[in-house]
């Protein structure tokens, strides 16, 4: 039952990790590597706002994804946009700015284990024995009502259904005047707040430390080659493999392993079948 319970919140988390990451790449094409670093900088930015100008908690995270999410947008429209289409330097460019933004951090005083937030809810619970502290069950929760709302969000509004169209079918979506570098700056900046999401309702479990981004950046693009790059189906359910995978390898081989089954699960897919589960980005030469 631990393996149970432990394996949905920890798939819960990836999928939370990997959800914005995906939904950029899938809208714009773009891999946004310095996914992991604005999901610290989000974090940073909802402590200094709570300690250093004494606003309230829900206040100061609600202007940290405002301001992660102009991040976003800025970034493409200043650089990603300049590289777009050019695959390598879309990558490098991405990962050049989130490792200016984490390092950049690093040598402003983010360091050790001292910059903490706060649980939401404090103390725990017994679940079918096994016990489990409340700001994990609101992870599952918020996790669950943060996919839904994406989903309903994707299928019944008209930004929603044009960033769908454009994922579906990028000259399709652009003959019927959905302008496609608008949709990919908006999905960057959607993106960007639901990475800056992911890190307020999981953060709380931990410190926020610098590693922190370089660790959610992996954890992502696992779950998203897995499940298929660009398809949110397929990182949901990626997400589960993956995490109850690892609950398993803690459990059965020990905590160290636990970050193998990630880069363990990368090689396999690219192995036995490169587009992923949903991905249908290398489906003809795989039917060749």
């Amino acid at each position: 039952m631990d393996i149970i319970i432990y394996g949905i919140i920890n798939s819960v988390s990836l999928a939370l990790m990997a959800v914005g990451f995906t939904l950029v790449y899938g809208v714009s094409r773009l891999p946004n590597f310095a996914h992991g670093a604005l999901y610290v900088l989000t974090g940073y930015m909802t402590w200094i706002l709570m300690n250093r100008m004494g606003l309230n908690y829900i206040f100061s995270a609600i202007i940290a994804l405002g301001l992660t999410g102009l991040i976003g947008a800025a970034m493409y429209q200043l650089v990603l946009i300049r590289v777009r289409g050019m695959p390598i330097s879309e990558i490098i460019a991405s990962y050049a700015i989130g490792l200016a933004i984490l390092e950049g951090l690093r040598w402003g005083g983010l360091k050790g284990g001292t910059f903490r937030l706060p649980p939401f809810i404090e103390g725990s619970v017994n679940i079918f024995g096994v016990s489990v502290d409340f700001q994990r069950i609101f992870v599952v929760i918020l996790g669950a009502a943060i996919m839904g709302a994406l989903w309903l969000f994707v299928n019944s509004t008209r930004l929603g259904l044009a960033l769908k169209g454009m994922a579906q079918d990028e000259r399709a979506a652009m003959t019927l005047g959905i302008d496609s570098d608008r949709m990919a700056v908006t999905a960057t900046a959607i993106g960007s707040m639901l990475a800056g999401a992911a890190a307020i309702i999981l953060l709380p479990l931990g410190s926020i430390v610098v590693e922190s981004g370089y660790h959610v950046l992996i954890m992502a693009v696992a779950v998203c080659i897995v499940g298929g790059l660009g398809s949110w189906t397929g990182a949901v359910l990626a997400a589960f493999i993956i995490g109850f995978a690892q609950i398993l390898t803690v459990v059965y081989f020990g905590a160290h392993f636990q970050a193998v089954v990630a880069l363990l699960a990368i090689v396999i897919t690219l192995i036995c079948r490169p587009s992923g589960l949903f991905g249908r980005q290398k489906e003809l030469e795989e039917r060749v």
